[in-house]
């Protein structure tokens, strides 16, 4: 299910002027829930607007095919605060905010500032901030997970 789900999501997405950023599957095998995370390719803050437009035309690709049978949970939100980071375009756009890794290259998993990411398609690497001030280049490649941090003010 989840290649050909992924395929159809962003066929979906894309001419809406969505991104997929993320694709979760859970449920059961008779009840499946699949949750989808969009953002805007503009930029612009995700709206309930938005999340029904994309939950409509993938609703109605999946109702066509049987690629999540009949007694699936469509949700689509936003990514949220923690938003997760997958590609190196991700990791520019979020320049100067803090992340939370988990990478070899800062020693298992550390929350980090970005500072800057460069290198060619594939062997992208980025300039990270850690805790204590210290700067590293990490390999973008080397990251097992990667989300933006939240933390609340009092």
């Amino acid at each position: 299910m989840s290649d050909s789900l992924e395929v159809i999501v962003r066929k979906e997405l894309d001419p809406l002027g969505f991104e997929l950023v993320e694709l979760r599957k859970g449920g059961t095998k008779s009840r499946p829930v699949i949750d989808v995370r969009i953002d805007r390719l503009d930029q612009q803050k995700v709206t309930v607007e938005d999340c029904a437009k994309a939950s409509r035309a993938i609703e109605a690709r999946l109702d066509a095919g049987d690629v999540a049978g009949t007694q699936y949970v469509l949700q689509v939100s936003s990514p949220g605060v923690e938003r997760v980071l997958r590609h190196a375009a991700d990791w520019r756009r979020f320049v100067g905010e803090q992340a939370n890794i988990v990478s070899d290259d800062v020693g298992g998993r550390a929350e980090v500032g970005i500072v800057s990411v460069d290198g060619e398609e594939g062997a992208e690497t980025a300039v990270v901030r850690m805790a204590k001030g210290e700067e590293r280049r990490i390999a973008l490649a080397g990251v097992r997970e990667a989300r933006l941090a939240f933390h609340w003010k009092r």
